[in-house]
C-alpha cells in the first residue's frame, strides 16, 4: 500500500499548538488515536511540503 491507494477509512484530524511549545497533528480513527509533536521548525517544514504537494496535485489535475 502507498500513498495513491484509495481506502475507505474516516478520520479527523486537529492541528494545534501544545502548552508545552510543540504543534501536534492529532489524528482519530475508529479505535486509533495518533498524536504527533513537532517543534515550530518541523511544522512549518511540514507546512511547506503539504503546499508543494497541492500545488503538485493542481498540475496534475489540470
Amino acid at each position: 500500500m502507498g500513498i495513491n491507494t484509495e481506502r475507505d477509512i474516516e478520520a479527523n484530524l486537529q492541528i494545534g499548538p501544545t502548552d508545552h511549545g510543540m504543534v501536534r497533528i492529532f489524528i482519530e480513527a475508529t479505535g486509533v488515536e495518533i498524536p504527533m509533536d513537532f517543534d515550530p521548525e518541523e511544522a512549518e517544514e511540514i507546512a511547506e511540503e503539504i503546499r508543494a504537494a497541492a500545488q503538485a496535485a493542481r498540475s496534475v489535475q489540470g
